[in-house]
Parts: structure tokens; C-alpha cells; sequence
């Protein structure tokens, strides 16, 4: 076959624009992904005159399908993290496994706070009950921070309404219903062959206990927020994570039945199911507070969802440009004709730009946008859940400087760098591998 050149530096080029721009100056993500999408048009010959409206076409069309089940999801975690319901549904899952267990405690717990909060917002919230169980179990924050941390990172990576693995859905076209199940079902796998890996990590690095203090006073101000009396309800904690996804399982499942039932193609849409999640969240866990402080909440949340929002749209217009340009079917049939197995691309790809410039959500968003075309041609001769579910498995790979979250799981779990790197770096590295093996494997049946 005859290779294009100019498309396949095009696609380099535009990659590596992403890269530097985000590492090397002060361009934040979302005019970095921008920037990209137009200098690909260039680089690929696109007629100059249509290159701007293929950007807004893509950003309008992505947008269009997620763009405010990003929004609703949101504002439905930022109020679950300031009423305590993520520090209830980590108390409840305490009484059932008990504090011997506190590691798998502290791993559950970070499974389901993550599904709509951010996981650098979930470990803060809950490093303090992590803490107050190394202290009681005399068990290392080495192993509470990691189980925590690997939790949290898990539904971040793979569950929607999270921003990340939402965003892939959209891009290529997956099912959201179908791909929490699988994303949900690939996470808890993940989650179970995890826990007696952190213990082996725990075991050969430095056992970090947090001070104890003899101290009425300043014990009491570090648990207050675990005080019962102080948090709302089990049922209504949960409520807000489990009917929206309840909701939209239903829909995927009538589908894949053949039943056509209109009510329930209204109301389980992703879109009235999240509204329906953010307003039980805001009625049942806020009812007490005045309106003024709810609606400043609300508003607060929607700056966090605004920044998703727009590199979530970029992402859209880099795929569109390299759909309408011609390079994403050109890749396609090059990686057809090399023999290079389809299913190593987005695991490679998420994994590198991940790793280069920190963020799981923009590498999730980038490999997807690059992918879509190929995906939606059929060309690469993979299927869009497996794809999706690779790219989110990818971007989990090894966290360490250059993402904001090694920061927070080290200095709130007491390690130091050296330290930071020997388990919490391996941890997230293995995850990503252990991830990588199971998504091959079912690219095979898939």
C-alpha cells in the first residue's frame, strides 16, 4: 500500500502539539486540544476555508450527546462530597466487612464515592477515616492510602457519569448503559486482584502510622466528621449513585430485549437519569441548608464541569478533523495491512500520552478522539466497547509527578516521594497492566 506522508506527520505533529503545549507553556488543555485540531487541518491539506467549521462541527456534535450529563453528574458529586453522603456510604460498607478489614473498606468505599466525584476530591474527603483506621488497626497509611487510592482511581477511569470514561462513551458511540456494566464489572475485577498486591507492596516498604494524640480536644476535631450523628442517612446516600444508574440500566437492558417502551425510553435517557440522581442529591441531602448556600454550591460545581466540558469538546473537534481529513482511515488500513494487533493501539496510545503529560481524563479524551473515525469506519477491526473500555484501562498506567494526583495520594497518605514512587506508582502501574491483560483477553471474544 502506499503511505500518505503528509496525514501520518499530520497525526504526529498534532499529538505531540498536545504533549508540549500542556507540559512546556502555559496553554491550558482545552486551547491545547484547539490548537491541535486546527494544525492537523493545515498539515493534512484540508481547503483552509473549511477547517474552522469542521472544529465547530465536531465540539457542537460531541457536546450535543454528553455535554450536560457532565454537567448534571457533577453537581450531583459536589454535593455528595460537602453533605458527608460519600463519608456515610464508606461507614456503611465499614459495618459490613468490619475495621479488620479496613483496606477492602477503604478500596469499596473509593470504588463508589468515585462513580461522581472527582478521585483527587474523594481521597481528601476520605483520608481522614483512612487515617483514623490505621490508627485503630496499627495497619501502614502505605496500605490505607493505596487501597483508597486504587479505588478511587478505578470508577474514575472506567465508570460514567465520570467525565473521563463519559467522554469516551460519546466519542465512539458506545452504549453508556453498556458500558457502565462492563466498565463497573472490568473496575471490581481489577479491584479484587489489587487488594493482595497493595498487602505485598505494604508489606516490603516503610510502615507509616499517623501520630495518635492523647488529647481529647484534638482527637475529637480529627474524626468530627465521622461523627453518625452528623451525616445523613444510608439510603438516602446512596440514593443519588444507585437509581440514576438503575435508571439507565433499565434502558440498555429493554434494548437489548427488543422491548420498545416509550416511557422508558423518556425517563432512563442518561440525561433525565442524571437530573433525576442530581435532584434527589439536592432535596434529600440538602433540605435543611437555605437556598442561597444550595445554589451557590450548585454554581461553584458548574466551573469544575465547565473545564470537563469544554476539553471534552475540543477532544470532538480533533476527531472530526481527522475523520473529514482522511487520516484516521489512512492509520486504519496502515495498521491493517502491518499486522499490528488492533487492541495494543488505544492501550499504547492512552498509556503514552498519560504518561507524558499526567492527566488520565485529557488521555482518555485525546486517544478517543484520534480512534473515533477508525472505530466508526470499522476499519480497525475493533469493536467500540472494547476499544473503550482499553483506552480507559490505558490511561490508569503508573501515576507519578507529573500528575496532580501522586501528589495527593502521597502527602495525604504521609509518604514521602521515595516512598510515593515504591508503592503508589507501582500500584497504579499494575493496575494498568493487570487491566491491559483482561481487556486483551476479552478483545478476543468481543
Amino acid at each position: 500500500m502506499v503511505v500518505q506522508w503528509e496525514l501520518i506527520l499530520a497525526l504526529l505533529i498534532g499529538i505531540s502539539a498536545v504533549v508540549l503545549l500542556i507540559m512546556k507553556t502555559k496553554v491550558q488543555a482545552f486551547p491545547a486540544l484547539l490548537i491541535s485540531a486546527m494544525l492537523v487541518g493545515v498539515i493534512a491539506q484540508m481547503p483552509l476555508e473549511d477547517i474552522v467549521a469542521t472544529v465547530t462541527r465536531g465540539f457542537g456534535n460531541t457536546l450535543g450527546s454528553i455535554g450536560i450529563i457532565i454537567g448534571l453528574g457533577v453537581m450531583m458529586g459536589r454535593v455528595l462530597e460537602k453533605t458527608g453522603a460519600a463519608k456515610r456510604m464508606a461507614l456503611t460498607i465499614l459495618k459490613l466487612f468490619g475495621i479488620a478489614r479496613a483496606d477492602v473498606v477503604m478500596a469499596l468505599s473509593g470504588y463508589l464515592v468515585s462513580i461522581p466525584v472527582f478521585c483527587d476530591s474523594g481521597f481528601v474527603i476520605l483520608s481522614a477515616l483512612a487515617k483514623e483506621f490505621s490508627r485503630i488497626t496499627k495497619k501502614s497509611m502505605v496500605l490505607m492510602g493505596c487501597s483508597l487510592g486504587f479505588g478511587l482511581l478505578l470508577t474514575h477511569h472506567l465508570v460514567p457519569p465520570t467525565p473521563g470514561p463519559l467522554a469516551v462513551a460519546g466519542l465512539l458511540g458506545v452504549d453508556i448503559g453498556m458500558f457502565i456494566l462492563w466498565g463497573a464489572s472490568l473496575a471490581l475485577i481489577i479491584l479484587t486482584l489489587m487488594i493482595p498486591i497493595v498487602r505485598a507492596i505494604a508489606k516490603r516498604n516503610l510502615v507509616i502510622i499517623p501520630e495518635d494524640t492523647d488529647t481529647a480536644a484534638a482527637r475529637a476535631v480529627d474524626i468530627a466528621g465521622f461523627d453518625e450523628k452528623n451525616l445523613p442517612g444510608t439510603l438516602i446516600s446512596f440514593a443519588p449513585i444507585i437509581v440514576p444508574l438503575l435508571m439507565i440500566l433499565t434502558k440498555t437492558v429493554t434494548s437489548a430485549a427488543g422491548l420498545e417502551i416509550p416511557l422508558v425510553a423518556l425517563l432512563c435517557d442518561p440525561v433525565p437519569a442524571v437530573t433525576a440522581g442530581m435532584l434527589i442529591a439536592v432535596y434529600g441531602l440538602m433540605y435543611k441548608e437555605p437556598r442561597q448556600s444550595a445554589v451557590k454550591l450548585l454554581e461553584d460545581s458548574l466551573g469544575e464541569a465547565g473545564l470537563i466540558i469544554l476539553i471534552t469538546g475540543a477532544g470532538g473537534a480533533l476527531g472530526q478533523v481527522l475523520r473529514d481529513s482522511g487520516i484516521g482511515a489512512h492509520v486504519a488500513e496502515i495498521i491493517q495491512f502491518s499486522g499490528f494487533p488492533a487492541i495494543l493501539l488505544p492501550l499504547v496510545m492512552a498509556s503514552l500520552l498519560k504518561l507524558s503529560q499526567g492527566s488520565g481524563t485529557v488521555a482518555m479524551i485525546t486517544t478517543a478522539s484520534i480512534l473515533a473515525p477508525m472505530i466508526e469506519s470499522g476499519s480497525l477491526n475493533l469493536s467500540a466497547l472494547v476499544c473503550a473500555l482499553a483506552i480507559c484501562v490505558g490511561s490508569m498506567c503508573a501515576s507519578y509527578f507529573n500528575d496532580s494526583y501522586f501528589w495527593v495520594v502521597t502527602r495525604f497518605s504521609g509518604m514521602d516521594v521515595k516512598t510515593g514512587v515504591k508503592t503508589w506508582t507501582l500500584t497504579s502501574a499494575l493496575m494498568g497492566l493487570i487491566g491491559s491483560v483482561i481487556v486483551i483477553v476479552l478483545s478476543l471474544f468481543i
